[in-house]
């Protein structure tokens, strides 16, 4: 029998009745056995980023280390965003900041689920900004969970077959780029530079 697969989810909304917190959490409803769903609750939690507050020989504040903790612990991350603006929320924006100098994360295979067709701003922003951080955003595991104008919650989700299809299909591309991990030559990291 095969290692547990474990994902880490991220919702981009701080919403309270969010639809991509549901999207998320029906993504856990519909996962199969093995593969073992961790949702980052604590966006909101997170100071500004500041390079000052993440030097060298600097603790980081408790909640930046919890981020970089669960991040650490995922073979892969699923992110599933609002568009404010055309752009990506500034609290999704300021934790991927955090995650910058973290020596865990190139590499890291990540689905980006979108829940409508007319949302690609804040999705091409993220795709551009996951891939200078050395990820490895996974085409076939980015798609588009049809919600837009749609009031769901997370069972009503999964139990629609048409939706809870969709996610099967990006956890097992997702599952799969995990499983090709190990066969992959060390990963190239992208040097980044802050004033």
């Amino acid at each position: 029998m095969g290692r547990t697969i474990r994902l880490l989810t991220i919702s981009g909304s701080l919403r309270a009745e969010s639809s991509n917190t549901s999207a998320l959490v029906a993504l856990e409803l519909v996962a199969p056995s093995g593969v073992h769903v961790t949702h980052y609750r604590d966006l909101g939690e997170l100071p500004h980023f500041n390079p000052d507050l993440d030097a060298e020989g600097m603790t980081p504040a408790a909640s930046v280390a919890a981020l970089r903790a669960a991040f650490a612990a995922a073979d892969a991350v699923v992110i599933c965003s609002p568009e404010y603006a055309h752009g990506v929320p500034g609290s999704l924006k300021n934790a991927l900041d955090w995650m910058v100098s973290d020596l865990d994360l190139p590499g890291k295979p990540i689905a980006l689920l979108n829940l409508s067709p007319r949302s690609i701003h804040a999705q091409d922003s993220l795709r551009e900004t996951l891939t200078t951080m050395s990820t490895r955003v996974i085409p076939a595991a980015s798609l588009t969970l049809p919600l837009s104008g749609r009031r769901l919650s997370a069972e009503e989700i999964a139990a629609n077959s048409t939706l809870a299809a969709i996610l099967r299909e990006s956890l097992a591309e997702l599952v799969a780029a995990v499983a090709t991990q190990a066969e992959l030559p060390s990963f190239p990291v992208n040097k980044l530079s802050g004033n």
